[in-house]
């Protein structure tokens, strides 16, 4: 962009200044060669009359320049005038051609198309007599001569011509596809801002959702676990206080404190699920590796968990999505699968992370899911519904004897802390 205005800066100048210095060159020279070309004292008078008009005529375009730009109708007529003055002067002498020449530079800038062959042809005839010798052309061999040299010009001018055409229709479609990519490029800022603003109000969203499943899931935990627990207690303990039978007595007592203890460790259990402590301080691989390394301890079956790709440091809504579908998936593998292995990868792949989780017990068919996980909004669907909640998939690969592999797939949202 510098050099271009550097170029537009040099034109510019030379815009400026141009027509002063070749009409000064043009006189100097014709002075020094007035006797060369046999000019009378009244042939000598008027060029230097001419010298002046053209010299007040420019200073008076100057003045007036500043305030236009481009081709109208007082430029074409600063064109010709200019050009009158510059042929009558290369008649007087033709080294005064030297300020007829500037009619070349300015065809483009001063007139309009209609008029911008005419104007470059005109020039070219008044640059072609001083070549040929001067204004008239004497003789058969000077109108010769004179005819070849303009021919020479206007072959030039053809060719100069069609280049510049190409050049601006090249210039043109440049602007055009600049102008293009500058309007893509703020349609890309914006479905970039937008689609960020999405992200964030997914985030928003899913935040609240959790709040909301955390309490179906408390409810449901409590209802299917604490409160069945809870009652069968109290069964047991009736049972116990309305018989005279110590030993029966004692029985129930058994069975009720047994129940109390797996009720405990329910609600343990349900506690420790209930938010996503694992997450303070630590980041989601660490956070992982600790759910499944304690998972395995307390079920006893081997698991084993594995990072792929580069870590990258996730949105705290991301992060807890990913950890409440791995711990939903490691429960619902401790109640149903009856496997033997566990495996659970995290994997970082550019614009997004998934998690998979596969085990080796026996397995379902997908097509038939529990009524409870329908029921109570977790399970499958639960681990469904909190993927999509963040712009991402989950998808449930299993078969009856075969084992279980789930995988999520969500956008790699970036912590912007």
């Amino acid at each position: 962009m510098s050099d271009v205005k550097t170029v537009e800066e040099r034109w510019a100048v030379w815009d400026r200044w141009g027509p002063y210095g070749l009409l000064a060159v043009g006189a100097l020279t014709a002075a020094a060669a007035v006797e060369a070309f046999g000019m009378t004292t009244g042939r000598r008078d008027v060029a230097a009359g001419l010298v002046v008009a053209a010299l007040v005529h420019e200073l008076s375009w100057t003045r007036r320049s500043r305030t236009r730009s481009g081709p109208s109708t007082a430029s074409a007529f600063h064109y010709g005038l200019r050009w009158a003055i510059a042929f009558v002067l290369t008649w007087l002498n033709p080294l005064f051609a030297f300020y007829a020449v500037i009619g070349y530079f300015d065809a483009d800038r001063l007139l309009p198309q209609r008029l911008r062959k005419a104007g470059l042809f005109a020039t070219a005839v008044t640059v072609a007599g001083s070549q040929s010798g001067g204004l008239p052309p004497r003789g058969g061999m000077g109108w010769g001569l004179f005819g070849a040299v303009l021919a020479v010009h206007i072959v030039l001018l053809v060719v100069l011509t069609h280049l510049n055409e190409l050049e601006e229709a090249r210039n043109r479609a440049q602007a055009e596809t600049i102008a293009e990519l500058e309007r893509t490029n703020k349609a890309l800022q914006l479905a970039l801002d937008e689609n960020a603003a999405l992200h964030a109000q997914l985030l928003v969203q899913a935040r609240e959702a959790g709040v909301a499943d955390e309490r179906r899931r408390l409810a449901a935990e409590i209802h299917d676990t604490l409160a069945q627990g809870l009652t069968g207690i109290i069964a047991q303990l009736q049972v116990a206080l309305n018989t005279s039978d110590e030993a029966v007595a004692g029985v129930h007592v058994d069975r009720a404190m047994a129940l109390a203890r797996h009720s405990l460790g329910e609600a343990r259990r349900s506690v420790h699920n209930l938010a996503p402590v694992d997450l303070d301080g630590h980041g989601l691989p660490e956070a992982m590796k600790k759910t499944v390394d304690e998972w395995g301890e307390r079920t006893t079956v081997r698991a084993e968990f594995t990072v792929t790709g580069v870590i990258e440091q996730l949105h705290d809504e991301v992060s807890a999505t990913l950890l409440r579908i791995a711990q939903e998936a490691l429960s619902n593998v401790a109640r149903h699968a009856r496997a033997s292995r566990v495996g659970v990868t995290l994997s970082f792949m550019g614009a997004e992370v998934t998690l998979d989780i596969r085990d080796d017990g026996r397995g379902f068919d997908p097509l038939v899911v529990p009524t409870r996980s329908r029921t109570s909004g977790f399970g499958l669907d639960g681990m469904r519904a909190r993927a999509e909640r963040i712009a991402g998939s989950f998808t449930v690969e299993s078969e009856p004897g075969h084992g279980t592999a789930i995988s999520a797939r969500v956008p790699l949202v970036r912590d912007d802390r």
